[in-house]
């Protein structure tokens, strides 16, 4: 595995680095700003300039890099504190599908903009009802001539207070079994009909929302796939799911927790000098030099120009509870302290708590561990699948509550 860019990778490299130094945003041009709007401003900017969305056609935004491109676009852009989350499910996973189903002009309309910043997608999947089982969806969608008119409710659906657009899984025939009677649709969030609530984190945020639709009409030229194809769509979103949030994930990592145990006391020592102590950094070194070298397993297969393996849903696997793990550790090292979250105290302190309390949705957001661990035993191991109670029975006949 060779870890060096070759000469084209590092002109590219190159290229990329002097461009974010000249035009990252500063502190005067951001002053007064919400995340939000430096986000747009932000991304807007790298749109200008041929940086946003890089491995897209250039017909649609991008430049059309490679795949190993892409990655040292996002290494270097990794080295500032700018915000992207907002753009994470429209250009990562709204953007492929419409790239794979909608129709050419819709391409055209909604493609540039999303690259753009200037609209902004969300992903509605999740119902209260149906857990980690998107087939078990029960918002229906019901033909009116040219329309589809939708009724009811989605759950956990992240940045759906400030998206123009979001993508919609409904069911359109309750007859038939459950996965071959989904539909898949894009709307406007501000269609008549649409209520959204957000809803109050742990961590005092509110990322997330319930949507509810209560005769929302859709016109049936905004249908991506077939009717009754809606469940192929939606692994084509999942897919890409996988991949945009990999085993990335911002927040503490085991530098932040060495420096941490530095910095605080066990009975009148450093704890770093603690032999438990070191023993769990040990721990946590180890675990992420693996997913480390993991995702250069990745790199390496773009470099060549093959597809990835199953590395994405590996690192989320792993990635996510270590995660969690590493959090609650530094917490231990804040002893009470760590249950005062003041961010003027400390920028260290700050991303630990934060990080204790958005954690454990990282084991469920992009698919739960359990979910995570069915895929790589059936379709990378090749075990057999779960027995399922409600295969090949029509939806209406499935048992419920």
């Amino acid at each position: 595995m060779d870890f060096n860019d070759t000469p084209e990778q590092a002109a590219f490299r190159k290229s990329a680095a002097d461009w974010l130094a000249a035009n990252v945003p500063t502190k005067e041009e951001t002053e007064g700003l919400n995340r939000l709007q430096i986000a747009k401003l932000w991304q807007k900017r790298k749109y200008d300039a041929g940086w946003a969305c890089i491995g897209w056609d250039p017909a649609y935004g991008g430049r059309g890099a490679s795949a190993i491109e892409q990655v040292i676009w996002k290494q270097e852009e990794a080295k500032y504190d700018v915000p992207a989350g907002f753009f994470v499910i429209g250009q990562g996973m709204m953007a492929p599908t419409l790239m794979a189903y909608a129709q050419p002009q819709h391409l055209e309309r909604y493609l540039p903009k999303l690259a753009s910043g200037e609209e902004i997608w969300c992903q509605l999947f999740s119902e209260p009802a149906g857990g980690s089982d998107l087939a078990a969806l029960r918002t229906k969608a019901e033909k009116d001539g040219d329309e589809w008119v939708i009724n009811g409710q989605k759950i956990w659906t992240s940045g759906a207070h400030y998206s123009d657009y979001g993508c919609v899984v409904v069911r359109t025939d309750p007859t038939v079994p459950k996965h071959k009677g989904l539909s898949y649709f894009f709307i406007d969030m501000k269609s008549p009909g649409i209520e959204i609530k957000p809803i109050k984190q742990l961590t005092g945020e509110s990322d997330f929302n319930e949507v509810y639709f209560t005769d929302v009409r859709v016109p049936d030229s905004q249908r991506l796939g077939e009717v009754g194809q809606g469940w192929q769509v939606s692994l084509t979103t999942l897919m890409n799911e996988r991949a945009a949030i990999g085993a990335g994930s911002s927040g503490v990592n085991v530098n932040l927790a060495i420096q941490l145990a530095k910095e605080v006391m066990i009975d009148g020592k450093p704890a770093i000098e603690d032999s438990a102590v070191k023993a769990r950094l040990a721990n946590f070194y180890v675990e992420e030099a693996g997913l480390k070298f993991t995702s250069y397993r990745t790199l390496s297969a773009l470099s060549r120009g093959d597809i990835p393996g199953p590395e994405n849903s590996i690192g989320k696997l792993v990635g996510a509870p270590k995660m969690q793990q590493l959090a609650s550790f530094c917490m231990d090292l804040l002893e009470t302290s760590g249950a005062i979250w003041d961010t003027s105290r400390s920028k260290l302190a700050d991303n630990i708590i934060g990080s204790y309390m958005g954690a454990p949705g990282l084991r469920i957001a992009g698919g739960t561990d359990e979910i995570m661990t069915n895929i790589i035993a059936e379709r990378v191991l090749g075990l057999p699948q779960e027995p399922r109670m409600d295969k090949g029975i029509p939806f209406t006949d499935v048992p419920t509550g």
